[in-house]
């Protein structure tokens, strides 16, 4: 998918609650399910790595309280943010994800490039992804968050914690009104993560598959992000000062 001019993301203020309420997904018109079908061909054939897998998109967001925010989402495949793009037949799609700000006991901070067979190829981050939708019946809420945001930071890290080891930093709203829920890790040595990180690439290079991130690095501040090269994510500058505690409120919620 091409990459598109990014403003910062924001802040949402409070975020010690996190509700989410599932509804049904709004219809497409025929044109749009028509457009859809051919963005995605297109993009398959751009990339033919990009895997058309469930989703959740975030339908709605809303302080209910100081300090408690409801989120409500619906289940699709992830063509469907294509569609936000589309100059005639747009449809909003607003992505929920989680990331791991994973400090150095040195403190730093480790950030990721995406490697070139992902959807964002080049683009430095946190380690974290998209929320996939859980079976039905079952319960999306912030418990099943942290384990997503674990399970992201082993997977494109290396580094296994408990999910419980995860404490809610921050949420932020980006471009196309995309939703992060972030946590923060306890410290680890930086030689640690680099060796873990190292262990993943050789394992998954050995089963013939490609790491998600190709490379990783570590940032003090925000003023480290251009030293990186490449685009990066809409939310990591912001996190970025909030690590180094120049952004408002760095230890966030419990």
């Amino acid at each position: 998918m091409p990459n598109h001019p990014q403003t910062p993301a924001v802040e949402l203020p409070g975020v010690h609650r996190l509700l989410l309420v599932e509804t049904d997904p709004p219809p497409l018109t025929d044109e749009q399910t028509a457009a859809l079908s051919r963005m995605w061909d297109e993009a398959v054939a751009a990339n033919p790595a990009l895997f058309d897998g469930p989703t959740v998109v975030c339908a709605g967001l809303d302080r209910k309280s100081p300090d408690t925010w409801l989120l409500t989402w619906y289940r699709t495949t992830y063509s469907r943010f294509l569609l936000r793009q589309h100059p005639e037949h747009a449809a909003p799609a607003s992505s929920l994800f989680v990331s791991v700000a994973q400090p150095t006991t040195d403190g730093r901070l480790l950030v990721g490039r995406m490697a070139a067979a992902t959807v964002a190829a080049g683009r430095w981050q946190l380690p974290g992804g998209t929320i996939e939708p859980p079976p039905q019946g079952e319960a999306l809420d912030m418990e099943a968050l942290r384990r997503h945001a674990a399970r992201e930071l082993a997977e494109e890290i290396g580094h296994t914690l408990p999910p419980e080891d995860l404490t809610l930093w921050t949420a932020t709203r980006g471009n196309h009104g995309n939703v992060g829920v972030h946590f923060r890790a306890p410290a680890c040595p930086a030689d640690t993560l680099t060796a873990s990180y190292a262990q993943l690439v050789a394992t998954e290079t050995a089963s013939g598959r490609t790491p998600e991130l190709d490379r990783v690095a570590f940032i003090r501040s925000a003023e480290d992000i251009p030293g990186l090269g490449g685009p990066t994510a809409d939310f990591l500058p912001l996190l970025a000062a909030r690590h180094a505690g120049t952004g408002a409120g760095q230890e966030g919620p419990r």
